[in-house]
């Protein structure tokens, strides 16, 4: 994503490994990096009745990293996968999403881990937190009858490449 050098803080987007936190830190740091977001809004929406409940300019041009910092704060799980890219634990995963702007939400694990058959409630998970945060999720049915979010900023709401 190119902006870990921007902040030295980096959330889970479920394609890297596992982030440990037995001593505390990244929850403090995800803490920290969500009150800035949430500072953001209220700074830069100040048109909105609620600026909190908007994603601003900054998130929709970092459509993935606002996401998955919204989703990482709000204490949901990321997948992860090691060194050879083998699924090593269930959770949510981020990609571009087909519109400029948008992201894909895909819940994944491990071979038999059951994730196929957790994605309904998951997802739906996912879609509450981002819906409280102003994004618009909507749910589809991909290959494999595989489940999926696909979450952009909403209407009226400016997006990179002009949208």
């Amino acid at each position: 994503m190119g902006t870990e050098h921007e902040s030295g803080f980096e959330p889970a987007t479920g394609d890297g490994p596992a982030v440990p936190d037995a001593d505390g830190r990244r929850a403090a740091s995800v803490r920290t990096a969500f009150e800035g977001m949430l500072q953001i809004r209220r700074l830069t929406n100040t048109g909105h009745a609620s600026p909190d409940s908007v994603p601003a300019q900054w998130e929709t041009h970092r459509p993935i990293r606002a996401v998955a910092l919204a989703l990482e704060a709000s204490g949901l799980a990321a997948s992860a996968v090691d060194g050879s890219g083998v699924r090593t634990a269930t959770g949510y995963r981020l990609e571009q999403g087909e519109a400029p702007g948008s992201v894909r939400i895909e819940w994944l694990g491990p071979s038999g881990s059951g994730a196929a058959h957790a994605e309904d409630v998951e997802l739906a998970r996912c879609a509450t937190v981002l819906r409280e945060l102003g994004w618009t999720a909507l749910l589809y049915r991909g290959p494999r009858r595989r489940r999926f979010l696909e979450v952009e900023p909403p209407a009226g709401v400016r997006r990179p490449n002009g949208g």
